[in-house]
């Protein structure tokens, strides 16, 4: 299903029935990365899938695409699936969305899992880099970048002994467009900081960490812990950044736990 969200369109699936829960995929990923998570939780749960802008079968619209758009784009869902409130998970980039959902709608949020992401903005350095590399993407293209990037994205372990995961998360990456990587970066690089917000948050709070994971390591799923009161913490083993899709398995239990505590 498509929706218009301003000056974009916004793709997404529904999975089940039953209490809603919206998943936010990571960069540069879309929907697809959540979908053995989604279809797990299915029996019990409305699971809303969307590609956020940017990213998969979603537009980027105009020029960089950030935070607020972003926020924007997922209320402009709640509103089209007639969502008054529901529990929101997010990875990485999913993550960065959702702090900011939190400032603009958080009477929207019952619950929240935030998933291998960081509360602290980009260096100043981070950023050069997200600059230099929206840019470069724009001219070398899609594979290039994602190739270079697998290292940060999946774990040393599942690199190594599952090449397969490797292949399918390098398929849903390919389904990325050289714009909207380059317009993705560029709103995240302008994100702001929201270590402040954390002390904010009071609805019940899952973190999830991957023990292997460059991109973002586990101090900053601590950081999190540590700064939502009462939250939960808990760590994926011989994970990555894509933790959910490395061990979906996993993943969903922790899910399902958290949830099935949780009054909508």
């Amino acid at each position: 299903m498509i929706l218009r969200s301003n000056d974009t369109s916004i793709y997404y699936e529904i999975k089940g029935t039953g209490a809603p829960v919206v998943m936010l995929h990571p960069f540069p990923a879309n929907h697809r990365f959540w979908l053995p998570v989604a279809e797990a939780l299915s029996d019990r749960y409305r699971v809303i899938l969307p590609d956020l802008r940017a990213h998969g079968q979603s537009a980027a619209g105009d020029g960089a695409a950030t935070m607020a758009k972003h926020a924007e784009d997922i209320a402009r869902l709640c509103d089209e699936c007639d969502l008054s409130r529901a529990a929101f998970v997010g990875c990485s980039i999913g993550g960065y969305v959702l702090f900011e959902f939190w400032r603009r709608f958080g009477d929207r949020v019952s619950a929240l899992a935030l998933c291998n992401t960081r509360a602290s903005a980009d260096t100043d350095e981070a950023r050069k880099s997200r600059m230099q590399s929206a840019a470069d993407v724009l001219e070398r293209g899609p594979e290039w970048f994602i190739d270079g990037m697998m290292p940060k994205l999946i774990g040393e372990s599942t690199r190594s002994n599952r090449p397969d995961i490797v292949a399918d998360a390098k398929r849903i990456m390919m389904q990325s467009k050289a714009a909207g990587i380059s317009a993705a970066q560029q709103g995240m690089a302008e994100r702001p900081d929201s270590v402040a917000t954390l002390g904010t948050i009071q609805v019940p709070t899952l973190v999830v960490g991957g023990e292997e994971d460059q991109g973002t390591p586990l101090e900053h799923a601590q950081q999190i812990h540590r700064g939502i009161r009462n939250s939960q913490l808990r760590v994926i083993s011989k994970a990555g950044h894509y933790a959910a899709f490395e061990k979906p398995e996993e993943v969903t239990a922790v899910l399902r736990e958290f949830l099935g505590s949780v009054q909508h």
